[in-house]
Parts: structure tokens; C-alpha cells; sequence
């Protein structure tokens, strides 16, 4: 119980409406640091290739990354809550598949999306609901569930590909709600500020960390345990849907193996960003950071003429170093 207390006391001390830019830069120094390797890692590409600097190369980068960004803010919730979820690359793809699919059985764009999202929907329920109320392992459970939803990819569609038929569906990913700032940016910034703030400066937001520190001193405490991790499957799943959603309004094809890497990518940005896989710690700027870390070495790799077979090492070694220094960090702190 000390624990869980701790860390929402820690969180109203040290992140609270009234901090100071010290204690801005001491709570975020992992984020910092991360920016800066960003930075870093562009201006060393760059050294190479002068056109990875350039306006029109870190606006591809960015709407490159935004599907990722927006899946690895769900996987973070999951993984801040003391879960995991491997099925959210399966949960992408078949939505993709069930968008396209609406619409070529004369779904207008509206309602096609709205399947696609309840695809989402329902395999966070299942994850949930057998995390929570059966009790079993969540790496068993997505891992199931990223089976089911892999095959049932291939299986709605006869694993052909499927052209988006609504000619405006672009304008999601592209179109501009806020003239100037394309959509795929927006909805990012809008779900990272958001979420942020929810999980720091509501109660409820900060339960997700309670949980992930320790689920059996969060119940002590009054904690509704079982509805913050359902909570967490099902916004994990709902965001992937939506980053689908997101990726076949700006290729307007739905392909039944479009999220098989990104499964991976999700999980290597939130312990890139700072979240630690024992739950408790992390934050949602530091998943978005990762995921446009990652982004940025698949595209620095892309632009150095790398072979693009390498970029699934470079990606699990970082994991790798992002593991590693969680769990010393971790022994440290036990």
C-alpha cells in the first residue's frame, strides 16, 4: 500500500499545477534526453544526407510516424498499468481490411470507419475481459487474440489487398481541421496533451500508475483494479484501430500484413520513451518521443542507403538497451 500511496503523492508533489521549470526539467529529464538523441541522430544522418534536414523530409517522418505514435500511446496505458498487449499490429491490420472491405459493399466513409473501429472495440473487450474477470496471463491472452485477429485479416478478404473506395477519405489523414496543421499531426498532439494530462492531473489517471506500481496495494486502497486494466485493453486496442484507420486514409489500400512490424515498433517506443515494463513509470510524451525515435532511425537507415533488412536489428537492439537500463534501473530502486 506505501508504494501505490508514494508514487500518487510523488505525483502530486512533483507534477502538480504549480511546478516549477526546474521541477519540470527534473520529472521530464528522461524525455529530454530522449529529444536531444533525436536531434542528435537527425543532424548526424544529415552530415551524410543534407536532405534528411529538410522541411519537406521531417514532415514525412512525422506522418510517418503518427500511426505509430498513436498505437504506442494505447500500449503505453497497457504497459503503464502493469499489462501487455501483442496484439494490437493484428488489431491494425484487420481494420484496415474491414474499412475497405464496408466500403466496397457500399458503406459510405463514415460508417465503414465506425467498423473499422469497432473492431478495435471488441478485441479490447475480449483482452480485457479475459485479463481482468478469467484471470489469465496478458501475454497469453493478446498474444491469442493477435493470432485471431492476424488470420481473421487474411480471411475477411481472401488475404487480397483492398483499394479504398470513398475518393474523400483522404482528408483524415491529410485534410486540415486546423488550416495549417494537417489532421495526422493533430490528432497526435491532441492524444498525447490529452492523455498526459489525464494521467497526470486527474485522479483517475493517476490510478493507471497506482495499478502498474502495485495492483494488490491499489485495491487495499480503493482502487477499482479490474475496470482501470479493461479500461487500458480497450483503449489500447481502440487507438490501434484508429492508427489503422489513419494509415489507410493516406495509402487508401488496405493490406491484410500492414501492422505485422509495428506490434514490435509499439512496445520498442514505449520502453524507448522511458515506461518501464514492470508498469508504475513512464510517461505518454516519452511513447511519442520513442515512437518518432524509431521513425527517425528507419528513415535515417532509408536515406544512408542502410539495407532496409537491418532495420528490425537496429530496432531490438534499442529495445534491448531500453530493457536493460530499465532493469538496473529497476534493481536500483528495489
Amino acid at each position: 500500500m506505501t508504494e501505490a500511496t508514494n508514487h500518487m503523492a510523488t505525483t502530486q508533489e512533483g507534477r502538480g499545477p504549480r511546478m516549477r521549470a526546474p521541477g519540470i526539467v527534473k520529472s521530464y529529464r528522461t524525455e529530454l534526453a530522449i529529444a536531444g538523441a533525436i536531434v542528435v541522430l537527425m543532424l548526424a544522418v544529415g552530415m551524410y544526407v543534407p536532405a534528411a534536414l529538410s522541411t519537406g523530409n521531417m514532415r514525412n517522418i512525422i506522418q510517418a510516424a503518427a500511426p505509430l505514435i498513436i498505437m504506442s500511446l494505447g500500449v503505453f496505458l497497457v504497459v503503464v498499468s502493469g499489462g501487455i498487449d501483442l496484439s494490437v499490429g493484428s488489431v491494425f491490420s484487420l481494420t484496415g481490411m474491414v474499412t475497405a472491405l464496408a466500403m466496397a459493399n457500399g458503406a459510405d466513409a463514415f460508417t465503414a470507419s465506425l467498423a473499422g473501429l469497432s473492431v478495435g472495440l471488441v478485441f479490447g473487450a475480449i483482452n480485457g475481459f479475459l485479463v481482468t474477470i478469467v484471470g489469465l496471463a496478458p501475454f497469453v491472452v493478446t498474444l491469442i487474440t493477435y493470432a485471431v485477429a492476424g488470420s481473421l485479416a487474411f480471411i475477411v478478404t481472401n488475404g487480397r489487398s483492398m483499394p479504398i473506395g470513398a475518393p474523400n477519405f483522404w482528408l483524415l489523414n491529410s485534410g486540415e481541421i486546423i488550416p495549417g496543421v494537417p489532421n495526422h499531426l493533430l490528432f497526435c498532439i491532441v492524444l498525447m496533451v490529452a492523455l498526459e494530462y489525464v494521467l497526470r492531473k486527474v485522479v483517475v489517471g493517476r490510478w493507471f500508475y497506482a495499478v502498474g506500481s502495485s495492483a494488490t496495494a491499489a485495491r487495499l486502497l480503493g482502487i477499482p483494479v479490474l475496470r482501470i486494466k479493461f479500461a487500458a485493453y480497450v483503449a489500447s486496442s481502440l487507438l490501434a484501430s484508429f492508427a489503422g484507420l489513419l494509415t489507410v486514409s493516406y495509402i487508401l489500400n488496405a493490406e491484410a500484413m500492414a501492422g505485422a512490424s509495428l506490434m514490435l515498433q509499439a512496445i520498442a517506443a514505449v520502453v524507448i520513451g522511458g515506461a518501464s515494463l514492470f508498469g508504475g513509470t513512464g510517461s505518454a510524451i516519452g511513447a511519442v518521443l520513442g515512437a518518432l525515435m524509431i521513425t527517425a532511425i528507419q528513415n535515417g537507415v532509408n536515406l544512408i542507403g542502410v539495407n532496409s533488412f537491418w532495420q528490425g536489428s537496429v530496432t531490438g537492439t534499442a529495445i534491448l538497451l531500453a530493457v536493460l537500463i530499465d532493469r538496473f534501473s529497476h534493481s536500483k530502486r528495489t
